[in-house]
């Protein structure tokens, strides 16, 4: 019945007029404790009492910052923007711990989306009133306090702004991996279309249960966590990015105990799953209800979920519900979807065929010994179905390659946002570009990939493409290789890049190293340069350690490899090569950096 609304407001009113009084949204506030739980009616209740304060305060088609922590407050807080007619930006509250990365951050989407309002809950306006850093960008918004407004007449004076399909809903900005974040332009009618996307690629039903942890700041736990559940009248439990990060058993946990059959995450979880949770963990875990266990940023790795399925099986986990799809803020979300219940589809490639684009498929037989050098895995994100169009584009001359070809992947669809906020130069470069043919618009994703069939295979960023002595490189690859090279080297804490020297670009790596676990600064370096010499015959000339923690990520978790050239820290780290930095416990070697802790 959802397919003839026209806005998400209106999906959320439908449910709440529908509400049998069972709790459909519950958060658990240390992962593990339910502390709150609301049905449709109450979350119906919050949002129109936060809608009437802003209609109240401001006009349709302002912009209100979203800043709270995990929890159903902030459900309320999203609802009651759409249910006013205000346009929601959500965004973390900055880290007190960490003001120097995150308070810019604010300050420029504050600035770029020009808000006029900031709704919170007690405890955050509490922290910004506490704090000298006040600065002019936060102290010019209106403040609401969401969780301090009151009902009853307040609901009276809610006035419905009737909606269309083609009214903002949000603006999502990027996480800024390769730049200063844009604000993404969502309207409702792409909400709705993704969600719809989804809900049958996933076959969802009122049966259907979903967890998620991942930050409700961003695409896939927003849209892909919050909104789908409301959208397919389901219940959702969600918990903290950081309650799963402390102890990544509570994920499972969760599944297991409100018998989830939906959730997923980034590559990484997955990964972290199998380092931390321990065998005995898992003799009180039940997985048999999780059905579709979805992995939506690339680059997936094919032995990532390989582990995961080998280390859970015991708990009743079915590798066949291992579920890969491929999507990004400017299309709401979701671009391609697996099948339900068939695992996950992998095609080998000719490595060194790779480097020049072309998709040369290997044959196991065929790989032998040296197969890791060979063949590199990539994993399918799925079909894009009915819902879009997919084109692998030439980047240069905008014709459509060979089915052989990696090119750009270009997309086009109801779901496919229109622009960013106030950038007409940069929208039309992204969501207007046109085929040598004339046909379009296509949305340009910046990403790289080919098509097997319907099966899409992503390959890497164009943006963060390598060329090095004259060949091309996929950084996620590299980085990949020399996490594994040794022990002390922490997991999906690795940034490649290139730096001009000798007449060519020269390869540098920087990775974050645990101290505890390297006896030598030299050991770690050279298992790095040994093992990506010996995997893509590749010279490292610099290799950068650094400490815990400091790699330059997204506020979700990508790395951003642009932030980490040597214009930044790494800049006096590689100049001081020829003396050993203070901190360091072992000779240097040329080209090499030891860290300082």
């Amino acid at each position: 019945m959802m397919d003839k609304a026209r806005s998400f407001g209106e999906v959320v009113r439908r449910r709440s007029d529908a509400d049998d009084g069972r709790p459909m949204l519950r958060f658990l506030a240390n992962g593990e404790r339910e502390s709150e739980a609301w049905s449709y009616a109450e979350l119906d209740r919050r949002a129109r009492a936060i809608a009437a304060r802003l209609q109240a305060s401001c006009d349709a088609g302002d912009r209100a910052l979203l800043l709270y922590p995990p929890g159903l407050e902030y459900v309320a807080a999203l609802i009651g923007c759409f249910y006013a007619g205000v346009i929601a930006v959500p965004a973390y509250p900055p880290d007190p711990a960490r003001l120097g990365r995150t308070l810019p951050r604010l300050r420029a989407i504050i600035g770029d989306a020009q808000a006029t309002v900031a709704l919170t809950s007690a405890a955050v306006h509490q922290l910004f009133a506490a704090l000298p850093w006040q600065s002019e960008a936060l102290g010019s918004l209106l403040w609401v306090v969401s969780d301090e407004v009151p009902g009853g007449a307040a609901e009276d004076a809610y006035r419905d702004p009737n909606l269309g399909r083609d009214a903002v809903a949000l603006l999502q900005y990027t996480s800024g991996s390769t730049g200063t974040p844009r604000g993404v332009v969502i309207r409702h009618g792409n909400l709705l279309s993704n969600s719809a996307f989804i809900h049958r690629g996933f076959e969802h039903s009122r049966e259907s249960h979903s967890v998620s942890w991942l930050p409700p700041y961003h695409d896939m736990g927003l849209v892909g966590g919050i909104l789908q559940a409301l959208y397919g009248g389901f219940p959702t439990t969600l918990m903290s990015p950081i309650s799963f990060l402390e102890r990544p058993i509570r994920w499972l946990q969760a599944i297991s105990t409100y018998r989830a059959n939906a959730s997923g995450g980034p590559n990484f979880a997955y990964e972290l799953c199998v380092r931390r949770v321990k065998p005995q963990d898992l003799a009180n875990l039940d997985l048999t209800c999780w059905s579709i266990a979805f992995c939506g940023a690339e680059p997936i790795r094919p032995r990532a979920l390989q582990a995961f399925g080998a280390a859970f099986a015991t708990a009743g986990f079915a590798p066949a519900a291992l579920y890969p799809c491929y999507g990004l803020a400017e299309a709401t979300l979701a671009v391609t979807l697996s099948d339900k219940g068939k695992g996950f589809k992998t095609c080998a490639v000719d490595a060194h065929a790779l480097e020049r684009h072309v998709v040369l498929e290997r044959a196991p037989a065929d790989l032998g010994e040296d197969s890791e050098k060979a063949a590199v895995s990539l994993v399918g994100c799925g079909r894009a179905g009915a819902e879009h169009e997919i084109a692998i584009v030439d980047p240069e001359t905008c014709e459509r390659c060979e089915p052989d070809r990696v090119g750009e992947v270009w997309v086009r669809g109801a779901s496919i946002a229109r622009e960013y906020w106030c950038r007409p130069a940069e929208s039309a470069a992204a969501f207007d570009a046109r085929l040598a043919d004339g046909s379009g618009p296509y949305l340009r994703t910046g990403d790289l990939g080919f098509l097997r069939g319907e099966e899409l295979f992503v390959t890497g960023r164009l943006k963060d493409l390598l060329i090095v002595q004259g060949r091309n490189f996929y950084p996620h690859e590299i980085e990949a290789i020399a996490e594994a090279s040794h022990p002390a080297l922490r997991r999906n804490c690795c940034a490649v890049f290139p730096v001009e020297g000798e007449g060519s670009g020269q390869l540098v790596v920087v990775c974050e190293v645990d101290p505890a676990a390297a006896t030598s600064w030299d050991d770690v370096a050279w298992a790095i340069r040994g093992q990506v010499g010996r995997q893509v015959d590749a010279r490292v000339h610099g290799v950068v350690l650094i400490a815990p923690r400091s790699l330059r990520k997204t506020s979700s978790g990508k790395v951003q490899r642009w932030a980490c050239r040597p214009s930044s820290s790494a800049a006096s780290c590689l100049s001081s090569i020829a003396g050993a930095p203070t901190g360091s416990s072992g000779s240097q070697s040329p080209g090499m950096c030891v860290p300082e802790f």
